[in-house]
């Protein structure tokens, strides 16, 4: 591993202990994403306990039936703001495809903390629970989003740091 990737790595992990504990959630993971390449993973994630399931991936494209079959995902490439889950199960389905959540990742409540710069997607930021509802507090929302950009640069260095699948690469669109 390359000095600069494990430093940034070392740095993310950090920081979403640092989410995971103080919003006392059951996980927190990072979507890394290089926005030239239209491609992202879940390459970070925190989790209470081993019991929590880990959702790290390898590189997708992320431009093609994502954003259509998660409107979360679809806010987050369009910039939009953070979206604060209660509950899964009585989100509208303009926030959220149930059946999706429910196939991918599993949680009951989550935050979808978007990492932006320069009207481009970096990132995503994911505390979540398992089991229960959880309402997110003004407090707590301030929070996440006071936090948001001590990632972008730490996700710049990462991505600058790994080689991502050329064969896959295409242009944003």
């Amino acid at each position: 591993m390359s000095a600069a990737k494990e430093e940034s790595s070392t740095a993310i992990n950090q920081l979403l202990e640092q989410v995971g504990t103080h919003l006392q959630v059951d996980r927190c993971f990072l979507y890394v994403r290089d926005p030239a390449a239209g491609m992202g993973r879940i390459a970070f994630c925190w989790r209470k306990n081993d019991v929590v399931p880990n959702p790290i991936h390898d590189w997708q494209l992320d431009t093609t039936d994502l954003p259509e079959e998660d409107p979360l995902f679809r806010a987050a490439l369009a910039c939009r703001p953070s979206v604060f889950v209660e509950d899964v199960e009585t989100a509208s389905p303009d926030v959220l495809n149930r059946d999706f959540e429910h196939q991918t990742f599993g949680h009951r409540a989550l935050v979808h903390a978007h990492i932006t710069e320069g009207e481009q997607l970096w990132g995503i930021l994911q505390p979540c629970t398992f089991g229960r509802p959880r309402h997110w507090t003004p407090q707590e929302r301030a929070w996440i989003e006071a936090r948001l950009p001590r990632f972008f640069p730490l996700i710049q260095e990462y991505i600058s740091s790994v080689e991502i699948p050329e064969k896959q690469k295409e242009p944003q669109v």
